[in-house]
């Protein structure tokens, strides 16, 4: 039976700090969370997390925050998407997503609870929609899944855009990419920044 289009999920919002950040290198996940409603304040490492924050993000900030700073550098960033069910995410996209979300005026890449609490729903927001998109359940998006997630976002790639985008993870082996998660988050983001860019909107 042939899916209808009538749901067409959007792209997570960017950080502000989005564009003013250069980059230049390298148990199953249960997608978003409702608000989280209690009467006293979470206890955090940092004292910075709001009553409405989920007690799983605040969990894994502070499990992995052991040097107890109250933010989070590459490994420990590393250990809280690993403690809240993200497996197998490359240490290059662990920097992407340092170099996006960290406060553009802190000059260390490191996260703390405000940034990480984005960082934690905008990865829940694209789990969400890599799993729609990957209908053959392989774990990977394939070029036509992702066209098609491309398409229903609202981005409308010609196929030579599409191909230079995938080759840029090309393993150098001349096999068809196909993308895993992590691969598909760094894509969905440049995309949807370049998009933005093209439209005029900050």
């Amino acid at each position: 039976m042939a899916s209808s289009n009538a749901y067409a999920p959007s792209a997570p919002e960017l950080p502000e700090s989005f564009g003013q950040q250069q980059y230049d290198g390298e148990n199953r996940y249960s997608y978003a969370y409702p608000s989280y409603q209690q009467t006293q304040q979470l206890s955090s490492s940092s004292g910075m997390f709001s009553p409405e924050t989920h007690p799983q993000i605040v969990r894994s900030f502070e499990s992995a925050d052991r040097d107890r700073s109250g933010f989070l550098e590459e490994s420990e960033l590393r250990q809280a998407l690993l403690l809240s069910g993200y497996e197998g995410i490359s240490n290059r996209t662990i920097r992407f997503l340092l170099f996006i979300y960290k406060s553009p005026g802190d000059s260390l890449l490191r996260l703390g609870p405000k940034e990480y609490v984005e960082l934690w729903n905008c990865l829940a927001q694209w789990r969400a929609i890599f799993d729609r998109y990957d209908r053959d359940r392989s774990g990977k998006i394939n070029a036509t899944e992702l066209r098609d997630a491309f398409f229903h976002l609202g981005y409308m790639l010609p196929t030579s855009v599409l191909q230079l985008i995938v080759s840029q993870f090309d393993d150098g082996t001349g096999k068809t990419v196909d993308l895993c998660f992590d691969s598909f988050l760094e894509c969905g983001m440049i995309v949807k920044h370049v998009i933005c860019l093209l439209s005029g909107i900050d």
